[in-house]
């Protein structure tokens, strides 16, 4: 991810549109940090979103730029 202000959005978008939990959000964040996966994939492959989820944060994200 970009920045902060970006990384903010982005959780923010999870958590409203998507209902994943702040838990969530933190084990991919902290997977994130330490290897610098794209967040989205890594919700994916913990099985914290849904591949119809996936395409709405790519979809999302895509807006975003």
């Amino acid at each position: 991810m970009a920045n902060r202000h970006s990384d903010i959005k982005l959780i923010d978008f999870l958590q409203t549109e998507l209902a994943l939990s702040t838990v969530d959000i933190s084990v991919a964040l902290r997977k994130h940090e330490l290897d610098n996966s794209p967040l989205a994939m890594l919700l994916w492959q913990y099985g914290l979103v849904d591949i119809q989820q996936l395409e709405r944060i790519f979809d999302w994200l895509e807006e975003q730029v």
